[in-house]
């Protein structure tokens, strides 16, 4: 059984910076798709916006929204990726879902579901607010 926790949200100012965690656990996936997606307030439930993709080969992708002030990594040690937010704005907040997926050969990454492939596993988020 995969699960995934998100930690890290939190209230802050304009300009101020988090780190969030995604630990995963009942897996072993020796390759596999992770992605970073954020819902914000008032959006159609829905609906997720793809922030930041990791693989097992470190190829990463972000949302033009965030290039240059996201940060996504992972630490295999812990089964966890991390994705550090710096320069936060207002219109980042959201609540914020890590996903997993194991890789055969294609990943969504920023998309819940692309090409036939699909996150089958999510965290339960964690919120992000900036003022």
């Amino acid at each position: 059984h995969v699960q995934l926790v998100e930690s890290g949200g939190g209230s802050v100012k304009a300009g101020e910076g988090l780190t969030l965690s995604c630990a995963g656990s009942g897996y072993s996936y020796r390759t596999w798709c992770m992605g970073w997606f954020r819902q914000r307030p008032g959006e159609d439930p829905e609906k997720v916006e793809g922030v930041a993709f990791v693989d097992n080969a470190d190829d990463i992708s972000y949302a033009d929204s965030v290039k240059g002030r996201f940060t996504i990594s992972r630490d295999n040690a812990k089964n966890t990726v991390y994705l550090q937010m710096d320069s936060l704005k207002p219109e980042d907040t959201a609540m914020y879902y890590c996903a997993t997926e194991l890789w055969i050969g294609f990943c969504p990454r920023l998309r819940p579901t692309d090409g036939g492939v699909e996150y089958r596993n999510w965290g339960q988020g964690t919120q992000v607010t900036v003022s």
